[in-house]
């Protein structure tokens, strides 16, 4: 085995093969885990080296679709990317419930994304966020020259905002520069334009700026996503009622609402990674969201109006494309969007907080009806079996049991799967 060390020189200029066949020998990897490793399933190899740094594998999660959903009238298969067992199930069941009338209804604002730069060192800053507003149409105009397609697609620069803010290094002008990025997420879009218009504003303030960059709290790309639907389509009044009181609980417990935003997420996020879209955003823009208040708060809120139906509602930003970015560059992602056949990135977030709602709405009938675990802990029953080693017809038989006998272990699955190899009675 080689000497191992994280100082590897020149790592990052030798092929994906040598990059595997070093650190396997300094990490002591087998045949079989190097084989394993260098399976990277459906992403050609040229494909995922270009996509990060320093590829030596690949890693793929299991590619699902979630069935049922009808949202705004019409009919969705939707791509779910997620090690969580009974996520997809439990979407799809939801998304039956609210297929009552038009479905789950959905709508998102304009896709515009925000770019700030961050001005220290300015004296008199009051006066110069006046200057720079009285400047703003030339910064703007500035700011379109920097991507001429996105003009013609009828995106571009639509407003500059300003604010002063006091700090421990002083005051600080921070700039918003607002991009309508149409159908891209828009990180690269606004990033460049806030680099190019930093000399500007420096030159209005007489300040520096110190940062230029995308926020990922896209306030500007609010989506709302609403439904309403008989309540013995959830199980009666009394199921409904004791949805509603869960749904209170998150607003009056932060404990409960992380856990109840958790499984909002649990279906965005799938949808976001089948798509290959900026995950880590969406989540980070959701949290920040959801304590917008002050108070940390659920994103879903569920009801019961005067006719005895159960209505939800949820609003959230998000930063979300169907052009540029991995999007247009994993296979599996292009292959996705043709099976959700959205047409505009408005249209994939009004059907991403659609999943949330209905992912939220599967959580909180399972908690207050046979309780989360139940079908969760199938699932989780059979993967047990699998690890153990079961195949075929063993992996149900095995996992059933385990089940029946209140043992859902990985030490039990093996135990039942040598007694049923050795053809002994359990």
């Amino acid at each position: 085995m080689a000497e191992r060390t994280s100082r590897i020189q020149g790592f990052y200029k030798l092929p994906m093969g040598e990059r595997l066949r070093t650190i396997a020998e300094m990490t002591g990897l087998s045949e079989d885990e190097v084989k394993t490793l260098s399976n990277l399933g459906n992403l050609p190899p040229e494909i995922a080296d270009s996509m990060i740094e320093n590829v030596i594998g690949g890693m793929t999660y299991p590619f699902a679709i979630a069935t049922n959903f009808k949202i705004n009238g019409l009919d969705y298969l939707v791509p779910m990317v997620i090690e969580e067992t009974s996520v997809v199930a439990a979407a799809s069941n939801a998304a039956r419930m609210l297929r009552y009338g038009e479905g789950i209804r959905a709508e998102a604002g304009p896709q515009e994304m925000i770019s700030q730069i961050h001005l220290v060192n300015v004296t008199a800053p009051q006066y110069k966020a006046m200057k720079i507003i009285e400047a703003k149409q030339e910064i703007l105009e500035h700011a379109k020259q920097q991507d001429p397609t996105l003009l013609k697609y009828g995106g571009g620069p639509r407003d500059l905002e300003v604010r002063v803010i006091d700090s421990r290094m002083g005051p600080v002008i921070i700039v918003h520069l607002i991009v309508d990025v149409r159908d891209a997420m828009g990180a690269n879009t606004v990033n460049t334009m806030a680099e190019a218009i930093a000399p500007m504003l420096e030159k209005v303030t007489g300040g520096q700026a110190r940062l230029k960059i995308v926020s990922n709290y896209a306030t500007r790309r609010i989506v709302r996503a609403w439904a309403r639907t008989p309540a013995d389509e959830v199980g009666g009044l009394d199921v409904a009622k004791k949805i509603v009181e869960a749904s209170i609980l998150a607003e009056i417990d932060p404990y409960r609402a992380v856990t109840h935003n958790k499984g909002i997420m649990n279906g965005i996020i799938a949808v976001a990674l089948a798509t290959a879209q900026d995950h880590r955003a969406i989540e980070a823009g959701a949290h920040a969201y959801a304590s917008r208040t002050g108070h940390y708060r659920p994103l879903s809120y569920w009801e019961v109006d005067e006719h005895g139906f159960l209505v939800g509602s949820i609003e959230l930003p998000l930063q979300v494309g169907i052009v540029g970015g991995a999007t247009r560059v994993h296979p599996v992602a292009k292959i996705a969007l043709k099976i959700l056949n959205v047409k505009t990135a408005k249209e994939l977030s009004e059907v991403m907080a659609a999943v949330g709602l209905a992912q939220n709405l599967a959580a909180l009938r399972a908690l207050v009806t046979e309780g989360i675990q139940k079908g969760h802990m199938r699932l989780h029953a059979r993967n047990l079996a699998i690890m153990a080693g079961a195949t075929g017809d063993l992996i149900d038989r095995i996992a059933e049991k385990m089940i029946s006998d209140g043992r859902i272990r990985y030490d039990y699955a093996k135990e039942l799967l040598e007694k049923y190899l050795r053809g002994e009675p359990t």
